[in-house]
């Protein structure tokens, strides 16, 4: 079974920076495609980025380009966002997800494709 547990979400001003993680359990990481999805109130859940199997390939929403930057440590089972430059509509509970999905830049942006996600942690932006 595959387990995600998001951290390192909080508080913090327009401009800051956050730094989430997502430790993944499971001998399969490696070989999944991980992605990051928010979902902000009374809104649906929408993709943010995704990384390739192996790092070599990133995929950003258009609203996080140039601000965040996923990145993944396979050796930790670990997936990282790096959010700077913070807005207030970047306000939302964020989600990990992981699955076998391919490496496709249409693909990684459907929910549906990816077989486990975590609980979500808030980020909450101030104005």
């Amino acid at each position: 079974q595959v387990q995600l547990v998001e951290s390192g979400g909080g508080l913090v001003q327009a401009g800051g920076s956050l730094r989430l993680s997502c430790a993944v359990s499971g001998r399969t990481f490696s070989t999944y495609v991980m992605g990051w999805f928010r979902q902000a109130l009374g809104k649906e859940r929408t993709f943010v980025a995704a990384i390739s199997w192996s790092g070599g390939t990133t995929y950003y929403a258009d609203s996080v380009k140039g601000r965040f930057t996923i990145s993944r440590d396979n050796a930790k089972n670990t997936v990282y966002l790096q959010m700077n430059s913070l807005k207030p509509e970047d306000t939302a509970v964020y989600y990990c997800a992981a699955g076998p999905v391919p490496s496709n830049r249409v693909v990684v942006r459907t929910r549906s494709r990816y077989d486990y996600w975590g609980q979500g942690t808030q980020v909450t932006v101030s104005s």
